[in-house]
């Protein structure tokens, strides 16, 4: 496998899309627009797998973020993340990647703050190999951050993660916050199915987006991924997905952020992304209601989701990440293993929706 360094020109072909029948684009309405997806592009690959994308703009230019990793999906120190810059969205080139000693490095995502672009990682410990098993016990949240999009620091520890799972990360009053795993009271367990009731999903605050402490619990049991935001009155809204497959939640709670209400959606949703588009609620990740798992997009309304797209995806798949570039205008970043290469092998890689509200 190689490794691509320095710039890289990523070609961008779209693909023409007819995949979307009739069932699975909204009748449009003022809270349930139609959305087109006008071109899906293959923007990264390089032999690896690659997955869990993350997007946004920072400073007039375009960035993405994902783990590549030559042997797979699961838990291995030879994983490194990846960030790519564009000031058009049309031509990419890679302005960083890092990865962190005995340790598998995966789930990337962004944080805008204090005049910083943050990448925030949860880490699985690995030691020289790729292990067999694994502790969550065992988990650290590196970080690294950049002033112009250009020079990076090196990754460092972020204090009060041991033992978390970090993921999506947002910003508040001043604050930073991110989504934690972790177990409770940091047991110790035998096997999977004894660990997932006790998954707490945190919401972790920072001053400086480097030390981090407990705000609250998204959720109590069953705790996994976990997306967010906040609205202006100060309030969060939460998209959780559920461990040992259960239907997602969503959760909502006032500052400080200690007592969540938690209602159950109508779907499993893995690698969970909520945004506001405009002054609608978009939720997107992997979607299992067919036996068939695909990343899939939906308006969120009254707490019920309204799918109005599925992208072209398969297999390993998700993890959406999204820019804005209008109220009737966006990109939609993910990955997904549906595609074969020359010699008939299934890659994973890197896509890129651009979506248009009819």
């Amino acid at each position: 496998m190689r490794y691509f360094t320095g710039t890289i020109l990523l070609a961008c072909v779209a693909i023409s899309l007819g995949f979307i029948s009739s069932n699975r684009v909204l009748a449009a309405d003022s809270e349930t627009p139609a959305v087109k997806v006008k071109s899906v592009r293959k923007l990264f690959h390089n032999g690896e797998h690659n997955a869990f994308t993350d997007m946004c703009k920072f400073q007039g230019k375009y960035y993405l973020t994902f783990r590549s990793c030559p042997d797979g999906h699961m838990v291995h120190p030879t994983s490194s993340i990846i960030i790519l810059s564009s000031e058009d969205t049309k031509t990419w080139k890679q302005v960083h990647r890092f990865s962190v000693k005995l340790r598998d490095v995966r789930d990337p995502h962004f944080l805008i703050f204090n005049k910083k672009l943050f990448v925030y990682t949860g880490t699985w410990y690995c030691g020289e190999t790729s292990p067999k098993t694994r502790d969550m016990n065992e988990l650290l949240g590196y970080g690294l951050w950049t002033n112009d999009g250009e020079n990076w620091s090196g990754p460092i520890m972020l204090e009060g993660t041991y033992g978390h799972y970090v993921w999506r990360a947002a910003t508040h009053n001043g604050k930073a916050y991110l989504c934690g795993r972790r177990k409770k009271e940091f047991a110790k367990i035998v096997n999977r199915s004894e660990r997932d009731p006790l998954v707490e999903s945190a919401i972790l605050e920072s001053d400086d987006g480097l030390i981090w402490r407990t705000a609250g619990l998204f959720q109590e049991k069953y705790g996994d991924e976990t997306a967010f935001l906040f609205e202006p009155d100060g309030s969060a809204l939460a998209i959780a997905r559920c461990g040992s497959g259960r239907n997602a939640q969503i959760c909502r709670s006032q500052f400080p952020f200690k007592t969540w209400k938690r209602k159950d959606l109508d779907r499993y949703i893995g690698g969970p992304l909520v945004v506001k588009w405009g002054n609608r609620y978009m939720v997107g990740g992997r979607k299992t209601l067919t036996g068939k798992a695909v990343t899939s997009l939906c308006w969120l309304v009254d707490d019920r989701l309204h799918e109005f797209a599925e992208l072209p995806s398969g297999g390993d798949n998700s993890y959406p990440g999204f820019i804005e570039l209008s109220p009737k205008n966006a990109f939609v970043s993910y990955y997904s293993s549906h595609e074969k290469d020359a010699d008939g092998k299934t890659i994973t890689a890197i896509y890129l929706a651009e979506l248009v509200i009819e």
